[in-house]
């Protein structure tokens, strides 16, 4: 299993500088990946500018968006920009997309929520089609980004299975990426595909001394709009050397490919910090 790091592009107090910083450290360690996160109505970075800077200052590591919300997006334009970051990187570019979970980042953007998973649908239908015509450049040289799909109806894996290269789950235990990346499977082979999707997940870190109450409220604060259930995401967030190789260890297990662990702080250090754990 390769593991990467997020880019913390929604933690309180990032500037520019810091993320530049933060992804050649990444890049100089033992990380497979850099994933970045998409909001609209939020104090965050928007993901495919940040992964634009960071693909500027790496060499080696896999860009990703985990994930960017497909149906806010114009459809050419969101495969221009996914086309571009592939180009900007040298074929490093994985584009997770999703329908995204939150009612106000719509209401921002002026988009009707309604009839979303249509509208998805559509844009997966149509984006390897934008890709290979080459009307909408830069035309990929191969066969373009890596494209993975999220969500966890029947719909969204049914989609995942019948236009993605795989799977991207929205984190929690090890338990519930086995349950999902199963439902996955299952969808891909139910479409009579050879092999297995590609399976992807996510997880929270904030490794020292004073880190883990303001990563926790963190958490708290941007999984509000779940109620109740961002404290059981909080308490989720992962303090100690201990827990994260438990972490590992239960995703590994689980099948995963690609592990993602996103900081709750902003420091720089929790990259050399993670990067001590998993050597």
């Amino acid at each position: 299993m390769n593991i990467g790091v997020g880019l913390p592009t929604s933690t309180a107090g990032i500037s520019g500088q810091l993320l530049v910083d933060w992804a050649r450290r990444a890049d100089a360690g033992p990380f497979s990946s850099l994933g970045v996160v998409d909001r609209v109505a939020y104090q965050n970075y928007e993901p495919f500018t940040a992964l634009g800077a960071a693909a500027a200052v790496t060499q080696r590591l896999r860009l990703a968006t985990m994930v960017v919300i497909a149906p806010l997006r114009n459809t050419a334009i969101l495969a221009k920009q996914a086309a571009s970051i592939h180009a900007l990187s040298g074929g490093r570019f994985t584009l997770g997309v999703a329908v995204g979970a939150r009612g106000e980042d719509y209401a921002v953007s002026g988009i009707d929520s309604r009839g979303r998973g249509r509208r998805f649908g559509e844009q997966l239908e149509a984006i390897r089609d934008i890709w290979e015509e080459g009307k909408i450049g830069p035309t990929p040289t191969t066969a373009g980004p890596q494209l993975l799909v999220g969500g966890s109806s029947g719909e969204a894996l049914a989609r995942m299975a019948r236009y993605g290269d795989g799977y991207m789950h929205g984190g929690g235990p090890a338990r519930a990426f086995a349950g999902a990346a199963a439902k996955a499977i299952a969808a891909w082979s139910d479409l009579g595909r050879p092999g297995r999707p590609t399976l992807w997940g996510m997880g929270y870190f904030a490794l020292g001394d004073g880190n883990a109450d303001a990563g926790a409220e963190y958490l708290r604060h941007y999984y509000a709009f779940t109620g109740p259930f961002a404290e059981k995401i909080a308490a989720g967030n992962l303090t100690s050397p201990g827990a994260i190789t438990d972490f590992i260890r239960g995703y590994e297990d689980a099948g995963c490919d690609e592990l993602v662990l996103f900081p709750t702080t902003s420091g720089v250090e929790q990259v050399d910090r993670l990067a001590e754990v998993i050597g």
